[in-house]
């Protein structure tokens, strides 16, 4: 049975930089955005959020879905990841709670796109996203009967 790694990732944007956060991998520092996997007892929304406070200490929900990447990554695990978008007012201090990330940084785009040092090619695509796909809203993204709804 195809069994995907579900994962989420937000770009976050303010005054036109985009954070990234740096973790070494193999020995070499590299970019990413906020990302990580969904876990059995959370929404989408709440993984996202839950990811970008563990990596930068920012507590922030996503505004709005940009895209959903079906990838293969090079040593053939197959990724479903969930791209959101988040627009802060300014650029917020950062403090990673995940042991993996060494630190963040607000770049401009052009640094980001041409940065020879990502985690994966969809670093890239998913800030030309951002730039330039369509925005939706969080409700195309319903959880059908969630059984962890609170209240319910």
């Amino acid at each position: 049975m195809f069994k995907p790694h579900v994962t989420v990732a937000c770009v976050v944007q303010a005054g036109g930089k985009f954070l990234v956060v740096e973790e070494t991998v193999n020995g070499k520092a590299t970019w990413n955005q906020p990302a990580g996997h969904l876990e059995a007892d959370e929404t989408l929304i709440d993984a996202a959020s839950r990811e970008l406070w563990e990596e930068t200490g920012i507590r922030a929900v996503p505004q709005q879905f940009i895209r959903m990447h079906q990838w293969i990554a090079p040593d053939s695990t197959p990724f479903l990841r969930f791209l959101f978008a988040i627009d802060l007012d300014h650029q917020l201090p950062t403090t990673p709670h995940d042991s993996d990330i060494d630190r963040c940084l607000w770049l401009a785009p052009r640094t980001t796109l041409e940065a020879d040092n990502l985690r994966s090619p969809l670093v890239a695509e998913s800030i030309k996203c951002y730039l330039g796909s369509p925005r939706y809203p969080l409700e195309v993204l319903g959880a059908f009967n969630w059984p962890f709804t609170k209240g319910a």
